[in-house]
């Protein structure tokens, strides 16, 4: 069946300039067959889809899905367990003794758990790092979304995860909206040798990398203590700096540091609010811009955020990146969008213009925006009204890869009193350990 949206205030993210307009967007199998304002091209759309189902987007807004390049969901069982303490003690004392308590069913609990929360705020494609990704591999494909999962491993478990990487692989051959990557967890915490490991499996199979990389000052100092060089400088003479790179965080970097990840074309992930939170740092997103670097935007987990909202992601980045440049027009509206969605697509391996963007032949992961609410209104611009007022609740309809997952706000195939249930057992059951 096509899809036609109709009378949507659209906006492509396809122009270097924001451009909108009034017109129809058409979907027809998997892909974008339409965007237009051209009522001709409209009715030629209704003709040779004769069984299209057509959306009245009035007083609504059409735009490509968010992509959250960063973030661990399963996590969302850990969401406000352990708050308003330094990262070394939240990981030590915390995070990871309850993690070790957690089963594979348990991480899918929070994956689904997450992946909900994420659809609901119109995230149509999520870069995840966690634990167990091999059995999530049939969850996300159940719940619609489009994923990249990151198989995360340390010293300590890499010799029980690197098998997973090649199950999950195997799990999600011939499942497009599906790609694995491997994981490792930060230069601090991974060996050389083990973080080559990884390397050699994303080169036999074609993965992509994600890691963390110069969060926190303790790790910059970590590093250069064992290596006598910066995380950047390390992981480089690695060679594990490409254009399949995702680099989280990426908060405190030199000047080469940053003319390096801009020139070995890595992704960065920037995580405001996280680094907000646990008083890592401000990411040096305007130098990481000017220098020609790739920069998206990203939630982290549930338990440092503490929600996988990307609408206030996005305008804490901009607002972020103002206040520490002392400059007002550093990150505007459009380009905080950009890093929601057209940049954010690159972390997903696809080819430009294939994913966070309305354009024919693009892949249909697209949301409406519901702009009748009081805090949208009046509209003087909607770009600058989406980045500094927009709200995951604003969200009214979710299309991932052609299929509807999300309307009118409400989720198909979960039952969300027992989804809530089965979690608050899980995290009494953990903690009790």
């Amino acid at each position: 069946m096509a899809t036609l949206f109709t009378r949507a205030t659209v906006l492509p993210m396809t122009g270097a300039l924001p451009q909108t307009f009034t017109g129809a967007v058409g979907v027809a199998g998997n892909r974008i067959a339409l965007v237009t304002d051209d009522e001709a091209a409209v009715a030629a759309f209704r003709a040779a889809h004769p069984d299209v189902r057509e959306i009245d987007c009035s007083g609504r807004l059409v735009m490509p899905g968010l992509v959250d390049t960063h973030c661990h969901a399963a996590m969302t069982l850990q969401r406000s367990y352990a708050d308003d303490i330094a990262l070394m003690e939240w990981l030590n004392d915390y995070i990871w003794p309850f993690e070790a308590r957690q089963t594979a069913d348990d991480a899918v609990l929070g994956m689904t758990l997450g992946i909900v929360e994420m659809l609901l705020g119109g995230v149509t494609s999520f870069v995840d790092m966690y634990y167990f990704e091999n059995r999530c591999v049939e969850t996300v494909d159940r719940l619609g979304i489009r994923a990249m999962l990151g198989c995360n491993y340390f010293d300590t478990n890499v010799d029980a995860v690197l098998p997973e990487v090649e199950d999950a692989v195997r799990r999600a051959e011939g499942r497009d909206r599906i790609r694995i990557a491997v994981a490792p967890h930060a230069p601090y915490t991974v060996s050389p040798e083990n973080l080559l490991r990884g390397r050699a499996l994303c080169e036999r199979y074609g993965l992509c990398l994600t890691t963390h990389i110069a969060e926190t000052q303790d790790e910059v100092r970590i590093v250069r203590e064992r290596y006598g060089c910066t995380p950047v400088e390390h992981l480089d003479r690695l060679g594990l700096l490409t254009e399949r790179t995702i680099g989280a965080h990426c908060i405190h970097l030199t000047d080469v540091d940053i003319e390096t990840l801009a020139g070995r074309g890595v992704i960065v992930a920037h995580n405001p609010q996280s680094n907000m939170k646990i008083a890592s740092g401000v990411a040096p997103v305007e130098r990481l811009r000017a220098a020609g670097a790739t920069v998206t935007v990203a939630t982290d987990g549930p338990c440092s955020n503490n929600d996988l909202d990307m609408w206030e992601e996005l305008r804490t980045a901009s607002f972020l990146q103002k206040s520490a440049t002392g400059d007002p027009l550093a990150l505007p509206a459009y380009e905080a969008l950009k890093l929601a969605t057209a940049n954010g697509a690159r972390a997903m391996g696809r080819a430009e213009g294939e994913l966070g963007v309305l354009r024919d032949g693009a892949l249909a992961d697209l949301i409406v925006v519901d702009l009748q609410k009081p805090h949208l209104q009046p509209i003087h611009d909607v770009v600058a009204t989406l980045a500094y007022c927009g709200k995951a609740s604003d969200v009214d309809t979710v299309m991932v890869d052609g299929r509807i997952l999300v309307e009118n706000r409400r989720i198909a195939g979960i039952d969300l009193p027992r989804l809530y249930a089965d979690a608050a057992a899980a995290v009494a059951r953990i903690k009790g350990c």
